[in-house]
């Protein structure tokens, strides 16, 4: 009798402790963001900045979207991929974006628990979808490259839609995975973000339930979505290269090479500001270096890839200037 009445009452301390701990912790509803508050006479200048490159991406994919659709010569498996990637682009940097710049106007940069959420899914749909389709335009310029006879039966129209509708598809379960598993968890004060946008490593901190799921989750889709997409193109590049060295005439070999230089560019530049911004220690960098990794990854590289694409490519470059002066044409005649 006495080890069942120590027993219950050793419950009954546990259970007052957990109400007590409960009563004490306060459920977050909104966050506030601290990004870009160690430097409030700069507003008005980031403001302009973050506005010129917003309207410059959007700008830039846009017109990309657009002349692969007008000119017919673009009709092919690599800008039918290129155009994805530039309507990914625009999804990326609008989910980011256009908050920092009401938050430059607002003295409390706050956003609702839904509201971030809803950026966290947003972000992580692209990011792994993204992966996805950079593996499939390295397998469609390998395809190109190394077998060029059977390049259109293996990128036939119906493969292409398959390949692109797949990669969206895996960046959508990949970010409802993530989502689900960041919405299950109790968030508690403080509710602060020293970030500029949700993440789930950032949300992770502060929580205070258990998190070693969310953490596996972390580690199998990095590998899945990062790492496994990155050993695929690091592979088909090595036998593109191995085949555009084996070609006999100089031309031939810089046209191959200039058919990949594209691409390869912005894979560098998207696996390289993805691991700074990422692959990083947990502590010893400042909020400034961490702002600075965030905006390289998810404001500035959705901005360069169409600029990339419309330097590198000849095709591209000639449906802009034609579609430029069939606009300038018209209205300079009329006055």
């Amino acid at each position: 009798m006495k080890a069942a009445e120590a027993g219950a009452m050793e419950c009954l301390k546990l259970a007052i402790k957990e109400f007590k701990e409960r009563e004490n912790q306060t459920v977050v509803m909104e966050f506030i963001f601290l990004g870009f508050s160690n430097h409030p006479d700069l507003q008005g200048l980031f403001f302009l900045l973050f506005l010129v490159i917003y309207l410059t991406t959007i700008l830039g994919n846009t017109f990309i979207l657009v002349a692969i659709r007008v000119n017919p010569v673009l009709h092919t498996p690599m800008y039918y991929f290129l155009s994805n990637l530039s309507f990914l682009d625009i999804c990326y940097t609008s989910t980011t974006v256009p908050i920092i710049l009401v938050n430059f106007f607002r003295e409390k940069k706050t956003v609702s628990y839904e509201g971030c959420l809803s950026q966290i899914f947003f972000l992580v749909t692209c990011a792994g979808c993204e992966c996805f389709l950079l593996a499939v335009m390295a397998y469609d310029r390998f395809v190109a490259i190394c077998h060029p006879l059977r390049y259109p039966v293996l990128m036939s129209k119906r493969v292409c839609t398959y390949l692109a509708a797949g990669s969206w598809l895996c960046g959508l379960v990949n970010s409802l995975t993530h989502t689900g598993l960041t919405a299950s968890l109790t968030l508690c004060g403080p509710n602060q973000i020293s970030h500029f946008l949700c993440d789930i490593p950032l949300l992770l901190k502060l929580s205070c339930s258990d998190t070693s799921i969310n953490e596996v989750a972390l580690y199998v889709s990095s590998a899945t979505f990062g790492l496994s997409p990155c050993l695929f193109m690091a592979v088909s590049y090595i036998l593109i290269i191995s085949a555009i060295l084996k070609i006999q005439s100089a031309q031939g070999r810089g046209k191959a090479f200039s058919t990949c230089a594209s691409h390869l560019t912005v894979v560098v530049i998207y696996y390289g500001t993805i691991n700074f911004n990422y692959d990083r220690p947990s502590s010893g960098y400042s909020l400034d270096v961490d702002i600075l990794a965030s905006v390289l990854f998810c404001i500035v590289t959705p901005m360069l890839n169409p600029i990339i694409y419309s330097l590198r490519n000849k095709e591209v470059k000639d449906t802009l200037r034609k579609l430029f002066e069939g606009y300038m044409l018209p209205s300079s005649s009329s006055v």
